[in-house]
């Protein structure tokens, strides 16, 4: 195992060093355009001693493993160690059937915290966000959970990177996400996101969109155009 570090060092991901916003957003169109961005900064993170927690479609675990090692990072080993940490996210984001935002994010923070008090000096978290196209109750409260990330992550120096497949989410759910996103992958390239919003300000236009849709009695109420 490196020597872990101490955190402070420059984090590189898709080209610049990423600053104080640490939320990023990744859409990808392929499993391949996804590793070759993904790879560089899992293995720096592996590289200083820093834990790297994947979150990953439950039917996917062992390919997501394969696929790392076979491009030559020792997962194996860094799982003994607890380095490497990887969750269904069966049991995160739907642990009990549903998804809850609040009980997610105050588990993904003591998780957090728990990793430094373990002695690593971060971590390089990876979520995959195909979970929200699931039948369960609560995912239509996807992109409220993304803005409130951003509230959690004024006290986090914690990289995350959501993943995105674009194939798969509709032109709504990408524009709704994408504002919840400080940064953004655009091609293969970093860049601060012109179209963030502020959380407290996008919280309250969710609140008033969903008070709205209730109020004329649409079925299915949703966060997103």
């Amino acid at each position: 195992m490196q020597t872990a570090l101490s955190g402070d060092e420059p984090i590189r991901f898709a080209g610049p060093v990423v600053g104080a916003h640490r939320h990023i957003c990744a859409f990808f169109h392929d499993e391949d355009e996804e590793s070759r961005v993904l790879l560089p900064f899992i293995k720096e993170g592996l590289e200083r001693g820093e834990r790297a927690l994947h979150i990953v479609d439950p039917k996917l675990r062992h390919q997501h493993v394969r696929r790392l090692e076979a491009q030559g990072l020792p997962i194996a080993d860094a799982e003994r160690r607890g380095q490497f940490v990887l969750h269904g996210w069966d049991e995160i984001y739907l642990a009990g059937g549903c998804f809850d935002p609040e009980l997610m994010l105050a588990n993904m923070e003591q998780t957090l915290t728990e990793a430094r008090q373990e002695g690593f000096p971060q971590t390089r978290v990876i979520c995959h966000m195909e979970w929200a196209l699931e039948d369960h109750p609560g995912v239509d409260r996807i992109v409220e959970h993304e803005t409130r990330c951003n509230v959690m992550w004024r006290r986090l120096r914690d990289p995350v990177i959501c993943v995105y497949d674009l194939s798969r989410f509709s032109g709504g759910v990408v524009m709704g996400v994408l504002r919840a996103h400080p940064m953004i992958l655009i091609g293969p390239v970093l860049h601060e996101n012109p179209f963030y919003s502020p959380p407290e300000e996008y919280l309250e236009e969710l609140r008033s969109r969903r008070h709205a849709r209730s109020s004329r009695g649409d079925q299915a109420v949703s966060e997103v155009p």
